[in-house]
């Protein structure tokens, strides 16, 4: 008997993957899979074979390893997880920043002890809480909060005016999504960004990351760097840390409008919030997808041979949660003394370089909210939160509150 076509022989039919968009639990899908076949092959939304590995040491494994890449995922010709929405050129990023020698600046953009920074963030959440305040209750906490917060935020780090953040904001919908055949608009959006921030180099009121990037065109050191290299710095770090920060925070709400014993706990001791966080960042179902690898040559994981060119994808949401690593996993605890080994960040050469930025982020507006808010809670039962299909990130479209 032959296999059906896009199956190998020697495995079982394969998954369809991801396997929920639904962030209030995680998928069924997930435990099983961890406890029985921590390496399992699964069908992309690209239609592309791929090994989902679900285990916490195995995941760990393949961040580390070097044999399995990031940046060769945007190869011609490899199994896709989903079609790219930006130029491939750009999906591993900070290796192109760190080649160009940009690191350092794009580094001390993302330092969250930068002057000022912290108190930026705690004012500019009052100023959204105000603005809720006076309209009222209900409120879309996601659309009225978390998104802008994080904007303005990121304007704030490449120095360009907070009137900026509608237009940038405007392409993050579709350049996020995940689908199986290239998305006309991303390419429209793409272009559009890369001209208006190429713009903002010369313009006066330009300072922070894109200020200085602009300063080293008169630079002979830098003379290799095009504006349009420069620009796309600005766009891409805009547009992941948004994507990034603001998600986290949106799931994170959602898991203590979901579990109001730890937002009182959380309300009630707001020096708890850092290792909140922390234990928030184990626990969140935002990475709507994995992380995808590239083997570079045969490598053992776990039962499994993986082959040189085959995908793997990281599961990030079962490494979190594995039982192994961390006991009573789904146990929201404050005092777990290896919360911070979670893999919400990635691991390995690209491990999340804003990983304290975003911390900082979400602490002063959990603190923010808590206390301005102290009885906020869903407007809407949780099971009517309509979650975003197709996208890199888990969230709800709209988070109904109210206080």
């Amino acid at each position: 008997m032959t296999a059906a076509p896009g199956v190998r022989a020697d495995h079982p039919p394969l998954l369809d993957f991801p396997f929920s968009w639904d962030g209030t639990r995680v998928p069924a899908e997930v435990e099983e899979l961890r406890a029985t076949a921590p390496v399992r092959r699964v069908r992309t939304i690209a239609g592309d074979e791929a090994w989902l590995v679900s285990s916490y040491e195995l995941c760990h494994q393949v961040l580390k390893d070097d044999r399995f890449s990031l940046k060769d995922t945007s190869a011609p010709g490899v199994p896709r997880q989903y079609a790219l929405t930006i130029p491939p050129e750009v999906v591993n990023n900070m290796g192109n920043i760190t080649g160009a020698g940009l690191r350092r600046a794009v580094m001390k953009a993302l330092n969250p002890r930068a002057p000022g920074l912290v108190e930026w963030l705690r004012a500019e959440a009052h100023r959204l809480v105000d603005t809720l305040a006076a309209a009222g209750p209900t409120a879309d906490l996601r659309a009225a909060f978390c998104e802008p917060y994080s904007a303005g935020m990121h304007c704030l780090l490449l120095g360009i005016p907070q009137g900026e953040a509608p237009a940038f904001l405007r392409s993050l919908d579709i350049a996020f999504m995940n689908s199986a055949c290239p998305v006309t608009g991303a390419r429209i959006n793409w272009d559009r960004d890369i001209a208006r921030m190429t713009a903002l180099l010369d313009a006066p009121s330009t300072h922070g990351l894109m200020g200085e990037l602009a300063a080293l065109r008169h630079d002979p050191d830098y003379a290799h760097l095009s504006d349009e290299m420069l620009a796309t710095v600005g766009v891409t770090l805009f547009g992941a840390g948004v994507v990034s920060t603001s998600g986290f925070l949106a799931m994170a709400l959602v898991y203590l409008l979901t579990h109001p014993i730890a937002r009182d706990l959380l309300r009630d001791r707001p020096d708890l919030i850092g290792p909140g966080v922390e234990e928030l960042l184990r626990l969140n179902l935002s990475i709507g997808d994995a992380l995808p690898r590239l083997a570079l040559e045969d490598a053992r994981l776990g039962d499994v041979e993986v082959k040189r060119g085959e995908l793997v994808l990281v599961l990030v949401e079962g490494a979190n949660l594995d039982p192994a690593k961390f006991p009573d996993p789904h146990r929201f605890d404050l005092h777990r003394d290896n919360t911070a080994d979670h893999l919400s960040f990635g691991g390995g050469a690209h491990y999340c370089p804003a990983t304290g930025l975003g911390r900082t982020h979400a602490r002063i507006a959990l603190e923010v909210l808590l206390e301005r808010l102290p009885d906020l809670a869903l407007a809407v039962p949780s099971g009517q939160l309509v979650w975003r299909t197709g996208f890199m990130k888990r969230i709800p479209e709209r988070l109904p509150v109210t206080w």
